[in-house]
């Protein structure tokens, strides 16, 4: 749900195929009921190398905060700028945060879910 203020409550983290993604797209679509905003990744490996290190605290500190700048943040998480803006950029390219033009980071949500199951070898 997103209040006024553009502020979503939860996302939900899962583990699901491109196909898979795009068919509850396509089903939210035509059924235009509003779902929780999902981030998917292919693999439990991609999605543990991306929030992995430091970056899932990153987006702790940045949960419903609006706009940061790069500096601003690596102030909050008290870390050294240059990791701060490594991480983010990772974030960024995986499409976990939004960055402005102007170069300002944004994760507009308050809770994250992470929802996946793994099969046994």
């Amino acid at each position: 749900m997103t209040s006024n203020s553009g502020i979503s409550s939860t996302v939900i983290f899962d583990i699901r195929s491109l196909d898979s993604a795009l068919d509850n797209f396509s089903a939210a679509w035509a059924d235009a009921v509003p779902q929780t905003p999902r981030i998917s990744f292919a693999s439990a490996e991609l999605m543990f190398k991306t929030l992995g290190g430091r970056r899932l605290e990153l987006l702790q500190y940045m949960g419903g905060k609006g706009e940061l700048g790069v500096r601003e943040l690596a102030r909050l998480a008290d870390r050294d700028v240059r990791a701060v803006h490594a991480d983010a950029q990772l974030l960024a390219l995986a499409g976990v945060i939004d960055r402005s033009d102007e170069g300002k980071l944004s994760f507009p949500y308050l809770t994250i879910h992470v929802d996946f199951q793994l099969q046994v070898a």
